[in-house]
């Protein structure tokens, strides 16, 4: 893939998704349940990805939000990998794998949904 290592202190977990690709188990990440107001970065750079102004419960088991922290945010790539067509979401800075965004969201303002993998994220308050 290619993507450069930025912060040096990633999880296996977070090197795996980030910089591989993969996703996290749904259900298990630490940031699917948190309500607190703040942004929320990329882990391995630290820029500004979404706001917890955006963030809902979709029910898929991964943190979602319908909309980014500003236009340059977050890069969409399509993604057919699995037999499936998706987008892809990166990290408009560094390029790390942060998930998956779909147009299945009919109840959020811009109809998107963006199930991002918890462990891409850190949160700051």
């Amino acid at each position: 893939m290619g993507i450069k290592q930025v912060n040096p202190n990633l999880t296996d977990e977070q090197r795996r998704v980030l910089l591989e690709r993969d996703t996290e188990a749904p259900g298990t990440g630490k940031l699917l349940h948190n309500d607190k107001l703040g942004d929320y970065r990329c882990a391995n750079c630290g820029s500004v990805l979404f706001g917890s102004e955006t963030k809902f419960d979709s029910g898929s088991g991964w943190p979602s939000f319908y909309d980014t922290k500003g236009s340059e945010a977050v890069q969409l790539v399509p993604d057919n990998d699995h037999g499936m067509k998706r987008v892809e979401a990166r990290c408009a800075n560094c390029g790390a794998h942060l998930g998956h965004v779909f147009a299945d969201s009919p109840s959020q303002p811009t109809g998107k949904r963006f199930c991002i993998n918890s462990c891409a994220l850190d949160f700051k308050p």
